[in-house]
């Protein structure tokens, strides 16, 4: 009898020996210039498929991905919004992606003229002096913004500010950015509600403050209600405030951190500007800052001289943080993106994002509650109570959504938060889409109560089943 077709099986194990989509030549042109060392003699273990099979095969496995093309992601921590595909054609337009970094700049104006354009844009929105488009990603922007604190205090023969305070709501690459740039991290306690606690942010201030890092919304999805009082502390006590933008999608055309009193700021254009970085790229980092730190930003930045655009290296630049300009790609589809709307439609994003957030919150409390029973801002944190829940836990929520079609949100993080599900649901989401989401959430709410093993168990649909994530994280195996 014939086997059955297994739609999980590996290509290695569809192989049949002699089938091959491709027949080359016995002998080729490389075999001319390479030593018989070079060459392979024996035969590589790779699967013997036709190339019909092949592309099968891996269309079969794309058609098992969640993406934001199939199902909603109401992932926190990475603003996952839907990127309209119109950037994605600009941003391939041979203009742009045939120009070579080291090219003439009289042979790139165009790319110069946007760069410079989208400098001064976000320096608006941000109310800001001016930005840096270097930096590849979120965390890359931090370090940078470190190394321009310390370039700040060290032109102020201030040497002996080495620390940066952070809060435990903070994003979790502060600290780390802060250690890779040779700071000393001092942690702080957030206060009841969410927020920086005053008195634990006064205690700690002082001559060896360098910076205090501020994630505005925190992870916490929460606003700093007492920022401009925390501002003004860092400043009177002679230090900067680095305000952590990774969460701007919630404050785009509500607030701008200039005007917040933040002397240095990251956006990560992945995630506000219409570019989701699933799958760890690509991404860009932004770096904004006030008018006494632009001598130190990273160069060269593009500057307009009469009706050219050329470049120019600040005077106490720190230098290069990455080779060549930017990642280009992302920073067009950022372009289009702010030239798409005005100042109204950048708020409504906000807007729209703060509701959808607190929509699912309100919806859900009965049976997620808030950690912080708040409004919220771009998203909401909620737990799972294990004890009306037969001892369903967090992550056995977010399998059993895999199986009503939902990506999972984020899980355990913020870590000040127990059994934390992180729910982002950006302003690209339609009501309709939010109540079948409720909806999944609820149902699974009562399949713990009444059949919690369901929910322990899951997946119950996928091709792959629960996993040991421990045993997988700390001895992976990834040979077949």
């Amino acid at each position: 009898m014939k086997k059955l077709i297994k739609h999980n099986e590996l290509s290695i194990e569809k192989s049949v020996q002699g089938k091959r989509g491709i027949v080359f030549s016995k002998a080729s042109a490389a075999d001319k210039y390479l030593p018989a060392s070079a060459l392979r003699t024996s035969k590589i273990n790779l699967p013997e498929l036709s190339e019909f099979e092949v592309v099968r095969h891996f269309t079969n496995l794309s058609r098992l991905n969640y993406s934001l093309d199939t199902h909603f992601y109401p992932l926190g921590s990475c603003t996952m919004k839907y990127n309209p595909r119109a950037y994605e054609a600009v941003a391939a337009m041979a203009p742009f992606t045939d120009v070579h970094p080291y090219a003439d700049e009289s042979l790139a104006q165009g790319t110069l003229e946007f760069m410079y354009n989208l400098e001064r844009d976000l320096s608006d929105i941000c109310g800001l002096h001016s930005f840096t488009l270097q930096p590849a990603a979120g965390a890359h922007g931090e370090w940078t913004g470190v190394l321009i604190a310390k370039a700040f205090h060290n032109a102020n023969k201030d040497k002996q500010r080495t620390e940066v305070i952070i809060p435990d709501t903070a994003h979790g690459t502060n600290p780390a950015t802060a250690n890779m740039g040779g700071l000393t991290v001092v942690n702080i306690k957030s206060g009841a509600d969410g927020c920086v606690d005053l008195e634990a942010l006064k205690a700690v201030l002082g001559p060896k403050t360098a910076l205090v890092m501020l994630t505005v919304p925190n992870t916490a999805g929460l606003f700093e209600k007492d920022i401009k009082q925390i501002s003004q502390m860092v400043h009177d006590a002679g230090a900067l405030l680095y305000m952590d933008g990774a969460n701007f999608n919630a404050l785009i055309g509500i607030a701008k951190p200039g005007e917040l009193g933040a002397d240095i700021l990251h956006l990560n254009l992945h995630k506000t500007f219409s570019t989701p970085h699933g799958g760890g790229g690509p991404g860009s980092g932004t770096v904004g800052v006030a008018e006494r730190l632009a001598q130190f930003l990273p160069g060269p930045v593009v500057v307009k001289k009469g009706d050219k655009y050329t470049f120019e290296t600040p005077k106490k630049s720190i230098g290069r943080v990455k080779a060549f300009h930017g990642n280009i790609g992302v920073l067009l589809k950022t372009y289009c993106y702010i030239r798409q709307h005005d100042g109204d439609t950048l708020k409504n994003i906000a807007h729209n994002a703060i509701l959808n957030a607190n929509y699912i919150k309100e919806k859900l409390k009965e049976f997620y509650p808030a950690f912080f029973d708040r409004p919220c801002m771009h998203e909401c944190v909620l737990t799972t109570d294990g004890s009306k829940m037969q001892g369903v836990k967090t992550l056995d929520v977010a399998k059993r959504l895999l199986d009503y079609g939902f990506y999972a949100p984020t899980v355990y993080f913020p870590l000040i938060v127990p059994e934390a599900i992180m729910i982002e649901p950006t302003e690209t989401e339609s009501k309709d889409m939010l109540d079948k989401f409720i909806l999944a959430m609820e149902k699974i709410f009562e399949e713990a109560v009444q059949s919690p093993s369901l929910v322990t168990d899951a997946p119950q649909t996928q091709p792959v089943k629960r996993i040991d994530e421990v045993s997988a994280a700390r001895e992976p195996n990834l040979r077949w």
